[in-house]
């Protein structure tokens, strides 16, 4: 029940800062945009205190640990799948270009349409 209530809390007080932002609009944007920055950085540590939080900041402790395990390319292998990916791209292109030439062709020739 703690959690629910600590959750409400983080949300009202989201919106409260977006209100508060379109309320004090003739205040400078740089003011507005540092009072929503508090806002939301305090709902964030509300929302923290809760058991979705932890387990979201647990989430993002283990994604960090599997990024790091990742074996990233070189730049010469990034080179060549990049260069293959586009003759890819381009011969798929021109058979789809020829088969569309093709039917649209078909197509004339069966309705009549077209010289």
């Amino acid at each position: 029940m703690a959690d629910r209530i600590k959750l409400i809390v983080a949300v009202l007080l989201v919106a409260g800062g977006i209100v508060g932002f379109y309320y004090f609009s003739e205040e400078s944007t740089l003011y507005r945009v540092i009072g929503l920055l508090v806002v939301f950085g305090a709902a964030v540590a509300v929302g923290m205190m809760t058991a979705v939080g932890k387990n979201s900041w647990a989430f993002v402790g283990e994604a960090r640990t599997e990024v790091r395990k990742v074996v990233w390319p070189t730049r010469k292998e990034a080179s060549q799948t990049t260069l293959l990916i586009m003759a890819s791209v381009i011969v798929v292109g021109l058979a789809l270009w020829g088969l569309d030439s093709l039917l649209l062709w078909g197509v004339q020739i069966l309705t009549g349409q077209g010289s």
